[in-house]
Order: C-alpha cells, then sequence, then structure tokens
C-alpha cells in the first residue's frame, strides 16, 4: 500500500473541505474591495460634482467683476477643498492645527489714543522690496485680526509672508489688550466701534503720506473695516478693502454659533479666551462692571450682555447686535470692497448674507465659495500652504496696487 498517496491524499481532501467551510462562513470577504471602490466612487462623484466649485461673484458694477475676472484669477477657478475634509468646522479647525508656520520680524510700535490707551503696531517694513526703492511710497495693507486673534497667529503671519513676496508693506492692528498691548484703560475692543481703527489709519496716514492703502479684515476684523469704511463714506482714506468670513447678521451668527455643535466647538473656545482677557485686568474693570458675573460667562452672547454693551455704552445686547450687524450698511460704501465669505460658513449662514442689496450695490462685490468654512479655504491634499483665501487676497491687493487708480476710479463705478 502506498502509505504517501493516502495521507496526502486524505489531508488535501480534509483541507478542500474546511477551505469550502470557510469560504460559506466568508463569502462576504471577496465582496469587501467591491463595496470600498464603490463608495470611493461615490464620494469622489460627490466631491466633483456638489464640492468643487468656482465660487458665486454677486455684485452690481461690470467695471468692478470685469476687474477681478482679469487680475484675480483664482475667483474665476474652481476651489478645491481638501478631498478628505471639506466639511466646514472640519476646514476651519484643520487649517488652525495643520497649516505650516511661517516667522516674520516683525517691527512693533506701542501708540497712544486720545483716551490714554495702547495700541500695538506690528510692521512688517519690507525694506528690501524690489519692487519700490522709496519707502514713502511703498503700499501699505492695514491688517486686523479676528476676535482674539494677533500679529502671531498662524493665519496672518502667512499672509504677512505673502504681502512681503508682492513687495509691499504690512501692518497689523492689534486690538486693545491683545497681541502684548497693555490694556491701560477700562475699553477693550468691539465690531461696531471704529474710533481705534481710525486712529491707526490717521497714523499710518500721517507717518506714510504717499503710500496707497488696503484695508483688510478677517472675522470681527473684517466687521471693524466695514464699518469704517461705511463710517468714513468718501473721505475714506483707504484705495479699497476686503473683508474675509465676516459676520453680516449678529443675531443670525449668534443662533447658529448656539447650535449644540458649533457651541461646543467654536462658542465655548472664544467665550473662554474673552473671559481671560477680562481676569487678566479685573481691576480695571471693578467700577465698571461686576466682574465675578462677566467671569460666568458661558457664551459669546453673554460675554456681550456682560462686558460688551457695557464697555461701550448700549442699553443692551440687542442694541448692541443691531449697531454692530452690517447687513443694512451697504449703501455706505463709498470705495471698492471684496467680500470674501464660504457658503457653510458656521459663523455666517447663508441667509444672512446680504446678496440681494449686493446686486444693488456698485462698490461691492460678494466672491461665495461652496465650502471652505471660517477663515478656513484649505485646498489640495494637505493644508501646510497658501489655502484659497492667501491667493484671493494677494491677488485682490497686487491688482488694486497696481491698477485700481486707473480701473477703479469713483468715476468708473
Amino acid at each position: 500500500m502506498n502509505f504517501t498517496w493516502c495521507w496526502n491524499g486524505g489531508y488535501r481532501q480534509r483541507m478542500s473541505k474546511k477551505v469550502a467551510e470557510l469560504a460559506k462562513e466568508w463569502h462576504w470577504v471577496p465582496v469587501m474591495p467591491t463595496i470600498l471602490c464603490g463608495l470611493g466612487l461615490l464620494y469622489t462623484t460627490y466631491y466633483f460634482v456638489f464640492v468643487a466649485k468656482k465660487p458665486q461673484l454677486i455684485g452690481k458694477d461690470k467695471r468692478f467683476l470685469k476687474f477681478l475676472s482679469r487680475h484675480c484669477p483664482a475667483l474665476s477657478e474652481k476651489y478645491w477643498p481638501l478631498f478628505w475634509c471639506f466639511g466646514a468646522r472640519a476646514n476651519t479647525i484643520v487649517r488652525a492645527l495643520f497649516k505650516g508656520h511661517v516667522s516674520v520680524a516683525y517691527r512693533r510700535e506701542r501708540i497712544e489714543t486720545h483716551d490714554g490707551g495702547e495700541i500695538c503696531l506690528d510692521w512688517m517694513d519690507n525694506d528690501d522690496s524690489e519692487r519700490d526703492d522709496d519707502s514713502g511710497r511703498r503700499p501699505t495693507v492695514i491688517l486686523l485680526p479676528g476676535l482674539t486673534g494677533d500679529s502671531q497667529d498662524n493665519y496672518m503671519l502667512h499672509i504677512v509672508e505673502g504681502i512681503r513676496r508682492l513687495g509691499y508693506r504690512a501692518v497689523v492692528f492689534n486690538y486693545r489688550g491683545n497681541g502684548g498691548a497693555e490694556l491701560k484703560t477700562p475699553r477693550t475692543y468691539c465690531a461696531a466701534n471704529t474710533d481705534d481703527l481710525q486712529f491707526v489709519v490717521d497714523h499710518v496716514k500721517g507717518h506714510y503720506p504717499d503710500s496707497p492703502l488696503i484695508g483688510v479684515g478677517l472675522s470681527l476684523g473684517g466687521m471693524i473695516l466695514f464699518h469704517y469704511v461705511a463710517n468714513s463714506g468718501k473721505d475714506c482714506k483707504l484705495q479699497a478693502a476686503m473683508v474675509i468670513s465676516t459676520v453680516w447678521n449678529v443675531f443670525k451668527t449668534t443662533e447658529s454659533l448656539e447650535s449644540p455643535m458649533n457651541y461646543l466647538v467654536f462658542n465655548l473656545f472664544l467665550t473662554s479666551s474673552l473671559n481671560k482677557l477680562i481676569q487678566k485686568h479685573r481691576n480695571m474693570f471693578e467700577d465698571l462692571l461686576d466682574v465675578d458675573h462677566a467671569m460666568q460667562s458661558r457664551s459669546i452672547r453673554d460675554f456681550d450682555e456682560r462686558v460688551t454693551a457695557k464697555i461701550f455704552g448700549y442699553d443692551s445686547v440687542e442694541q448692541y447686535y443691531s449697531d454692530a450687524s452690517m447687513d443694512n450698511k451697504l449703501d455706505a460704501i463709498r470705495i471698492p470692497v471684496l467680500c470674501l465669505t464660504a457658503a457653510d460658513d458656521p459663523f455666517s449662514p447663508m441667509d444672512a448674507l446680504p446678496l440681494g442689496a449686493a446686486q444693488q450695490h456698485p462698490y461691492i462685490v460678494f466672491a461665495v465659495t461652496s465650502h471652505g468654512g471660517h477663515i478656513g479655504f484649505c485646498e489640495g491634499l494637505l493644508p501646510r500652504k497658501r489655502t484659497y483665501m492667501d491667493r484671493v487676497l494677494f491677488q485682490f491687493v497686487d491688482a488694486v496696487f497696481k491698477y485700481g487708480n486707473k480701473e477703479l476710479k469713483e468715476k468708473n463705478l
């Protein structure tokens, strides 16, 4: 008898039976690649059809729109958010956490306001610029950061570095008590008050009277800048302005930020940062506020009711929010203003944007991307480099300084 044949044959028979049993139990395994491929195809199709889109450009004046089309090619291209992370909250957070760091050598200037307050200006003079050897005539960009931001925020550093590469000068306006500025009076800052910005613009213009100026504001900074432009009217000392991820209707923004997820992700963190500012200078506010009550604020609305409204003399937080909202102030604008915002911005819902009014106004153009979050606008595969927001900003600034006097004069709008 051939024992080798019997053993091998029996072994193969048993193994074949075992494989058959396993195949019955794991019959779905060969299907998994097909399922994954199908899901990947659906995700990719959704991204290409519903996510990657050209921004909507909403405005009245054809010359302004043509100016943007000619000199700001990013506004005529599709915005490609992060393929793996294009949600509004995720886009906002990823930009803050993972965007590459750059170093900027600032020159700090401390200036005293009329009421004895202190403002810190961080200058990037760009004296090595090859574009303009005359420092006095070098174009200047005045930058206003977000609610709790300053010149050292990552997004601000990238913007300043980009302006340096263009050959222009930049100066970051750090609000009272922020960015290392000492709080010397019981007064901070708010969206509706433009006294400090007026002081800064006059200061910059006094140092460089022949330097063209553009203002760029992000989030709260955009609100302060827009109010300044509206209040100044035809006497505005800026050649143009750009506001990014700006709140237009504060009541609708408050409602959005108090939804459960936005409250946990954004509202609590920002309120905590604001509380720290008051805690740090509590002796300054004890005669004006119930500091202990203010420190119990658990939302931006709480803080504005207990602190901001009282500091700036409003009877109620509702009165402050009505004054801070910008959706009814477009008619006062008399210089070109580009407004970049995302349709999914949790701080400024789509139904809060005054797009109908913008269609009737010759000085304003809204650029609305389908995605981008709040000061997010990450694009491509990795969020380490420039964002879509950066590209639009640099193109707009460069275009206004180069061609604005010829193509965006008041008589042409």
